[in-house]
């Protein structure tokens, strides 16, 4: 696992490639490696983007319109959840239950949860973003 997280926060990823290495240096099969990285969440076989958008298509947030802000999200951003933008700033994922279900629905940005959320609330963070990305805002 420490040889996996450190190949995550080094290459982005660890796609196959970076596994074989592994695979090799450790003793341990290029199959058994890939089980652990498709299970866990923490990693991923493409690059992320800068900033991480999570939403929570829990039962809850679902209920009171999570979808909406999904759907919102992958117009503003044009990918579709588990994608990243070409300029990789984004990726947008679909999540399960993140706990915070008395704000629902709500999603995340990074580390940055947004509760009682709203499809105009969701691009409004992205045009944020994307206009401190570029400098215009400091």
């Amino acid at each position: 696992m420490p040889a996996l997280h450190d190949a995550q926060e080094i290459f982005g990823c660890i796609p196959i490639e970076v596994q074989k290495i592994i695979s090799e240096e450790l003793g341990v099969s290029v199959s058994k490696l890939n089980g652990i990285v498709t299970f866990y969440s923490r990693f991923s076989l493409l690059p992320k983007g800068k900033y991480i958008i999570g939403i929570c298509l829990g039962t809850a947030c679902y209920v009171k319109g999570s979808q909406q802000i999904l759907d919102a999200a992958e117009r503003e951003l044009g990918i579709k959840a588990g994608q990243t933008t070409s300029d990789g700033l984004f990726t947008l994922e679909a999540t399960r239950c993140i706990g915070a279900c008395g704000l629902a629905p709500v999603f995340v940005v990074g580390e940055d949860v947004y509760g009682i959320a709203t499809p105009r609330q969701m691009v409004d963070e992205i045009k944020k973003i994307y206009k401190l990305e570029s400098g215009e805002e400091k």
